[in-house]
């Protein structure tokens, strides 16, 4: 099924593609902003710009066990509304009493906007199995990574030039908009789920035995973990590289400080987005994904080196470009094999593991990276490189480790994988 088929065939995910787009589009802005505030607040610390990262990721991480079990017992439209409009009252409160004065509000600040989204999260990833059909999900995975990669590259850029050119409180106000505008959007989609029987169970109403059911479910089915593990090896070496994409940005001599950053995660954005587009039509049989899976953060690494080797120049937009196209296509992929392969039941917990998972290697990730530059232990190039060299490392690990076991299992289920 082609891209341009999905649009014109399915209003449900058009509208929930625009919806996203949009409040992608402007949390770049305010992103950008937080980068760039909390660098002028610490005369350019890696570890205070870092700690916008490392809140960012724990806002989600923390909340995100509880927040997939809330998309699998309430409406996943509702969810996503509600998401939207609490991120959009954190601005305009931040805004309105002028809050982001301190690092600490800054902090704050990216703490809040996550523990909002990561109610956003798992409901949409819930969601869109239920408003696609199976030929349909791989290329809406793609899509929505199209999406969100395109609001990254556009977001950061213009971002950048937005707080170049008109100061933090414009772009924090676009930010706004973009929220309400997607509210509006997602108020014309259905429901979409959960579809459950038994949903006024009394005791699947539990909150702490509903999230340890899903635990227990996860954990149980090695083809589910797997799955999870390897879309997380990314993240082992990628979270720092978030980070150092802003350093590597304000060195790099692209202009401004935002403006340089812009144009560096304008590239990470777009590769994530065109790589998955590539990889679906180099590799359309399902059984063959998983065994590429390490392939794409190793390669995604290895570009990594070569930024910390090479000198900076237009060359580094190419080789981050490259490296990013590689990770989006891992997380396309398997994104799109752990919705496959869960019940709807469970679908919102799985990608609640899922995303607590990533959210804590990265900000992880980004920590060290951080704590090794404030403390010159390494330098920005070296540390590029290790934080690379991290995900092959990873990536070979799986590929020893759970590749066997993933390739047993695809034997026993040939036929409900290619059917």
């Amino acid at each position: 099924m082609t891209y341009l088929e999905l649009f014109r065939g399915n209003r449900d995910f058009r509208h929930l593609f625009i919806a996203n787009w949009v409040s992608n589009l402007g949390d770049w802005f305010s992103v950008i902003a937080l980068f760039i505030l909390a660098g002028e607040q610490s005369d350019g610390s890696p570890l205070a710009i870092a700690a916008v990262i490392i809140f960012r990721m724990l806002g989600m991480a923390i909340v995100e066990p509880f927040t997939g079990l809330l998309a699998d017992r309430f409406s996943r439209k509702k969810l996503m509304i509600l998401s939207n409009f609490i991120s959009l009252s954190i601005l305009l409160i931040f805004v309105y009493f002028d809050l982001l004065n301190s690092l600490i509000m800054i902090y704050i600040m990216a703490f809040a906007i996550m523990l909002s989204r990561a109610i956003y999260d798992p409901a949409r990833y819930a969601y869109l199995p239920n408003i696609t059909t199976r030929e349909e999900l791989l290329t809406a995975n793609a899509v929505a990574s199209l999406g969100w990669s395109a609001a990254l590259g556009f977001g950061a850029s213009l971002g950048g030039f937005s707080i170049a050119s008109y100061g933090v409180e414009t772009s924090l106000m676009i930010d706004a908009s973009t929220f309400i505008m997607s509210i509006l959007i997602l108020t014309s989609l259905p429901e979409g789920g959960p579809y459950q029987n038994e949903i006024n169970n009394k005791q699947d109403r539990r909150v702490l035995a509903g999230i340890l059911e899903g635990w227990n479910i996860i954990l149980t089915r090695p083809e589910i973990f797997r799955i999870i593990l390897a879309k997380g090896m990314w993240s082992v070496g990628g979270g720092a590289q978030i980070f150092l994409l802003i350093l590597i940005g304000s060195e790099a001599g692209f202009g401004t400080v935002a403006t340089g950053i812009g144009v560096l995660y304008m590239a990470r954005g777009w590769g994530s987005g065109i790589g998955p587009a590539v990889a679906r039509w180099v590799f359309p049989k399902r059984s063959k994904w998983p065994s590429i899976l390490p392939f794409m953060v190793m390669t995604s690494g290895l570009f990594y080196i070569l930024v910390g080797l090479v000198q900076w120049n237009n060359l580094i937009i190419i080789l981050i470009f490259i490296s990013h196209a590689t990770s989006g296509a891992n997380w396309v992929f398997s994104t799109t094999i752990i919705q496959e392969r869960s019940s709807d039941e469970w679908r919102g917990r799985a990608a609640g593991a899922d995303f607590m998972l990533m959210s804590l290697t990265s900000g992880l990730s980004a920590l060290l990276a951080a704590l090794m530059l404030e403390y010159k232990i390494f330098d920005l190039r070296e540390t590029i490189i290790l934080t690379a060299s991290m995900q092959l490392i990873a990536g070979l690990m799986w590929m020893k480790l759970a590749l066997p076991e993933e390739k047993k299992w695809i034997r026993g289920n040939a036929a409900s994988i290619e059917s």
